[in-house]
Parts: C-alpha cells; structure tokens; sequence
C-alpha cells in the first residue's frame, strides 16, 4: 500500500528554521513527482514547493521562495522541506503529495488536484 508519512514539525519563534521529512512506504519514489502543500485554519490548503522525480527542477510558491529549500533522496525514498526565517504566517499543517510522472525533469507544479498521493500532515507552528 502506498503510503507517505510527514515528520519534524514542531513549535518554532520567529526567524527559525525547520526540517520537515516526507518518508514513503510500500512503494519507490523514483517515478514520482513531490510536492509540499500547507493548510492554515480557515483557509484552502496552498501548495508551497515541488520537485520533480529526477530531483532536477524544483518550484516554489511565490511567499516560501528563497527562505524554503526542498530537495530529494530517492535512494532512501526521502523528500524534505528545509524552511529557514520563518513566519507567523507559516503556520499551517503542511503536507507531502506524490504523483506518479514519466517526465523526470518536468515539476508537478502547486495544484493540489495534480496529486495523487497524500500523508498525513505535519503541524508547523510558529510564534513568540
């Protein structure tokens, strides 16, 4: 059974950093494209970044770009989330997706409709 499992969220202050972790099970994602997506309450979940199969080209919501970092390691059928200077704003259950792609190059983009795949969820919470 496919299944994706998110871990390392946590309580963090202002200006701190993060790891989030995306584990898959019963399958390799090597032929699947990733993607990063967050829900805040009371609001429609936002797609935060995605990385294709290959690892080769990544995307990134306009709000993350250059404070987020998402990378891959197929060997250990990993996905992770480096968030650095974090927000309030942030704050959300942040979950992986996958979807199964034949283009290794080519990203998922942030809809989450394009997602086949889904974890649990993560909370990130951010605050003083």
């Amino acid at each position: 059974q496919l299944q994706l499992a998110e871990s390392g969220g946590g309580l963090v202050q202002p200006g701190g950093s993060l790891r989030l972790s995306c584990a898959a099970s019963g399958f390799t994602l090597d032929y699947y494209a990733v993607g990063w997506f967050r829900q805040a309450p009371g609001k429609e979940r936002e797609g935060v970044s995605c990385i294709s199969s290959s690892g080769g080209s990544t995307d990134y919501a306009d709000s993350v770009k250059g404070r987020f970092t998402i990378s891959r390691d197929n060997a250990k059928d990993m996905v992770y989330l480096q968030m650095t200077n974090l927000k309030p704003e942030d704050t959300a259950v942040y979950y992986c997706a996958a979807a199964l792609t034949l283009q290794p190059g080519v990203v998922q983009g942030l809809f989450s409709g394009d997602y086949d795949h889904w974890g649990q969820g993560t909370q990130v919470s951010v605050s003083s």
